[in-house]
């Protein structure tokens, strides 16, 4: 890709570097520089310098494409307040039909000559005039604005009733890794158990790490081949998502993830509790790794928080929600990212069954619970939540089990979302008081 191309499909670079213009996707002026490994969207502007991509993906997978599609769903939804239109819609154009055939009637029989010719013109002008069709266009026509004024900002509704959904939240649960945190963690370091080498601990852990999806995984298999370390193939692999990743390795047993997982593994993790707590009050992610039932080390990663976190935050409660985290991070992990960013009600080591728990107990409560998360362990409660909204940084499953896809995973967003919800009914009642007038 030469400067002052389109890029034409999404990928990833693999070469060069330079500066690309995002505003049609995110509405940021300022283009975002791309180097190798970084993602690239199709339509976007390559500005300055050449870049070689590899294509990822082509036609109706890539982020336009999506975003096509669901805005033309969007649009062709029907809100809640719509269905109220129409159910008085049918009753208003019996009453408009009866007073037209009432008219007729009365020209006809009462009128001057010719009075039946007079009758039918004035049935077919109340006929006219009083057809509800400003009515039946009263929410369409919103939704139609408001979703076209959600994309060039950066956050895409599924559907009509998510719109009409958001202004109601006042709870919002919100995952840690890649939805505060920049979703791209790097390796910290390693800790091997007594009798094993660090090395071995790294190496292991990239391993099995390589069938992975997670961005802590992306760090720890990044970190082995920085080092040249041998890695070999996983024979078997099964995520388990929000506590970890166990498989063969080598025809040997292999572990990798959080206390839960050890504790269903039955290996015991205490010997290295105290070196893990420490890197948690730092706000590391550890992870402990388990080899044939005994445990070999942890691996420590840190993720930094997003610029924008803090103020997106900041804007969310001045609305007057409630934020809460959940994520499947160690509960001393979780506390400290929490203590930085000033939340207070925050959920550790939690899969996703117990992410979709919290949701209901919520709603239970009488709140109206939005979920925001980017992962696979985010979907179930994406799916349950009054409105699920997902990192468009995020996986597939999380952004089609969400209502609300925010395009950069800026939190920011969550907020003028919420803000054009309450505008976009505002101006429904608008359009349909109008139209009864």
């Amino acid at each position: 890709m030469r400067p002052g191309e389109k890029v034409p499909v999404d990928g990833v670079v693999l070469e060069g570097e330079s500066a690309v213009d995002e505003a049609m996707l995110t509405g940021e002026p300022l283009p975002v520089t791309k180097r190798p490994g970084d993602k690239v969207i199709g339509a976007t502007i390559n500005t300055s310098g050449s870049l070689v991509i590899r294509s990822e993906r082509v036609g109706s997978q890539t982020m336009l494409s999506q975003i096509v599609q669901m805005v033309a769903q969007a649009q062709r939804s029907r809100a809640p307040m719509q269905r109220l239109a129409d159910v008085v819609a049918g009753y208003f154009v019996t009453v408009v039909v009866v007073i037209a055939l009432l008219t007729l009637l009365g020209w006809g029989l009462f009128g001057p000559e010719p009075s039946w010719v007079y009758g039918f013109v004035n049935a077919v002008a109340v006929l006219i005039i009083a057809c509800p069709c400003a009515l039946g266009l009263a929410t369409p026509m919103s939704i139609m604005a408001a979703t076209g004024r959600a994309a060039t900002q950066g956050v895409l509704f599924r559907d009509a009733a998510a719109i009409e959904a958001m202004r109601k939240v006042d709870t919002i649960i919100v995952d840690k890794t890649g939805t505060l945190t920049e979703g791209k963690p790097a390796f910290d370091r390693a800790i091997a158990a007594s009798g094993f080498q660090e090395e071995d601990v790294l190496r292991i852990a990239a391993s099995i790490d390589q069938g992975s999806e997670h961005p802590l995984a992306h760090a720890i298999v990044a970190e082995a081949r920085r080092r040249n370390l041998p890695l070999h193939k996983p024979e078997t692999f099964e995520s388990s998502s929000g506590i970890g990743v166990r498989g063969t390795v080598q025809g040997e047993r292999v572990a990798l993830g959080n206390t839960a997982l050890m504790d269903i593994e039955k290996v015991d993790w205490t010997p290295l509790q105290k070196a893990a707590e420490e890197l948690r009050h730092v706000g590391a992610s550890v992870m402990y790794l388990a080899r044939q039932g005994k445990l070999m080390g942890l691996i420590a990663v840190s993720d930094p928080v997003k610029e924008t976190t803090l103020e997106a935050l900041a804007t969310l409660r001045d609305a007057g929600m409630t934020v809460v985290m959940a994520t499947g991070d160690g509960v001393t992990t979780a506390k400290a990212v929490a203590a930085k960013l000033g939340i207070s009600d925050v959920y550790g080591e939690v899969k996703p069954q117990d992410k979709l728990a919290l949701v209901e107990r919520l709603q239970q409560q009488g709140k109206v619970v939005a979920m925001a998360g980017d992962g696979i362990n985010d979907a179930p409660a994406l799916a349950k939540a009054d409105v699920g909204i997902a990192m468009g940084t995020g996986t597939d499953v999380a952004i089609n089990s969400a209502y609300v896809t925010l395009i950069k995973g800026d939190l920011r967003a969550i907020a003028r979302s919420r803000l054009l919800s309450l505008e976009t009914v505002r101006n429904m009642r608008q359009n349909l008081c109008f139209a009864f007038i």
